[in-house]
């Protein structure tokens, strides 16, 4: 289905090597807002060591998301000297191909890590990415994606009760 991930965690920092190396995942594409930064741009940081950890280990990663304020994206993308894009218009699949693109994977080789159903996991399974749902980061949400959050809760109760033993 595809608004089902193929994995879930409640923490990115949950996702180990040993799991994307048995799912043969070379790259990971990464959402910002609420899985890699709350609400007021605070990286916890269990997040920014993993992120380290990932990376010396060979894994590629790339920043997508769909907010206008390169700044944000900038910040984090320049600390760890990974490559990013704006303005994604995530589920829509360009922004997910530019991001391909720079990671130099095939689709089945690539996981697409984020907290929303309808633009992340939606717009990676559309791509033949492997989808990873984690919970937010922070309890605060933007206005446009608070409204989404109780809908995406409910089908993310059934994906556990279906695939989460």
């Amino acid at each position: 289905m595809i608004l089902y991930p193929n994995a879930y965690f409640d923490r990115i920092d949950k996702i180990t090597i040993e799991f994307l190396q048995k799912n043969k995942l070379k790259a990971l594409i990464l959402d910002l807002d609420n899985t890699l930064i709350d609400y007021d741009r605070n990286m916890p940081d269990k997040i920014a060591q993993w992120i380290k950890e990932m990376m010396g280990q060979g894994i590629r990663l790339c920043i997508l998301s769909n907010t206008n304020h390169k700044d944000k994206v900038e910040q984090v993308a320049n600390k760890f000297q990974i490559p990013y894009q704006t303005l994604a218009k995530k589920p829509l699949k360009s922004g997910f191909l530019k991001a391909q693109k720079k990671l130099n994977q095939e689709p089945q080789k690539i996981g697409v890590v984020g907290d929303q159903i309808f633009t992340d996991v939606m717009g990676g399974n559309r791509c033949k990415m492997f989808t990873i749902l984690v919970d937010p980061v922070g309890k605060k949400d933007f206005w446009y994606t608070a409204w989404k959050r109780g809908i995406e809760n409910k089908i993310k109760d059934k994906y556990k009760n279906k695939y989460i033993k």
